[in-house]
């Protein structure tokens, strides 16, 4: 059984998303939905509507009646599942025909997988063809010099996904990832991930794929992409609006407190460090080749 959990924040197409889930679902599939301090109400669009609740008995609900973050809607949402696999998605995505079950027949136990990725167009539910495919990231260097931030996060790799575009790669390992949608068994978010950190420093949701990547890798699993299956995510900039609201301060103080948790290996289940991960994906756009130079902000 598959237990899919969304959390939600302001968010116009979450029925749209469940309605998706279930038509494109061909295993046991349950749907938890955290509605993270506000009621979903009824969509309509000109070529659609849905209703702000999707009445359906594989569909639970959980309201917070304050915000209190996609890290805590996580682990709120895990804590009931009844799935032996997990999968969280955003609640804007268009899934492959039975995704749930290509998913399943190639995740080991210690896996973290992530479906191909595609752009949605939202207004037509259907994949937008005019933007690529994003297969790879990889984490940025974490250098004190950037203007922006210190941090080391996930950033699309269109050089790795042009390379490796052969099918023999179709299941395939993957630095990082961006976060909108992951899949793994239930046992190793509990035993290997143990709960998303709930640290205010990431202001409810920054670094999401980071902590998870490194958790897994580092503990001796592996993040995959699996090509066999897709998912198209909606980036809803400024047309549709975020859910999540962009503390900027807030989310560059989290990035520079992960960057030197991750950096100076302070994972206290880790059996492989930092540098093994780097090496690993070497040579990896942002870090220098010498090893020596690679210095925890």
């Amino acid at each position: 059984m598959l237990t899919v959990i969304i959390p939600s924040r302001n968010e116009m197409f979450l029925s749209k998303t469940i309605e998706d889930i279930l038509k494109k679902s061909r295993g046991e599939i349950e749907i938890i939905v955290v509605l993270d301090g506000y009621w979903p109400i009824e969509t309509k669009r000109e070529l659609w509507t849905t209703p702000a609740i999707i009445e359906d008995e594989r569909v639970t609900y959980l309201h917070f009646g304050e915000p209190r973050g996609l890290r805590v809607a996580i682990n709120a949402g895990v804590a009931i599942a009844k799935g032996d696999y997990i999968m969280k998605a955003d609640g804007h995505c268009l899934f492959d025909e039975g995704f749930d079950v290509k998913l399943a027949e190639d995740c080991e136990d210690n896996w973290v997988v992530i479906p191909r990725r595609y752009s949605l167009d939202p207004e037509n539910w259907k994949i937008d063809d005019t933007r690529p495919i994003r297969d790879y990231h990889y984490m940025c260097y974490p250098d004190p010099n950037k203007a922006h931030d210190v941090g080391m996060h996930g950033v699309e790799w269109p050089e790795r996904t042009k390379e490796r575009s052969d099918p023999k790669y179709d299941i395939d390992d993957n630095m990082s990832f961006q976060g909108s949608c992951w899949f793994m068994k239930k046992t190793w978010f509990e035993n290997c991930i143990r709960g998303m950190d709930e640290n205010p420093i990431f202001a409810k949701w920054a670094q999401e794929p980071t902590e998870i990547g490194c958790k897994t890798w580092l503990s001796g699993g592996a993040v995959k992409v699996n090509k066999k299956t897709y998912y198209a995510h909606l980036h809803k900039g400024k047309t549709y609006g975020r859910g999540y609201k962009m503390d900027e301060a807030g989310v560059i103080a989290g990035h520079k407190y992960a960057a030197q948790y991750w950096m100076n290996n302070k994972w206290e289940y880790s059996t492989r460090d930092i540098n093994w991960l780097i090496e690993k994906f070497m040579p990896v756009p942002t870090w220098p080749e010498d090893r020596k130079k690679w210095i925890a902000p």
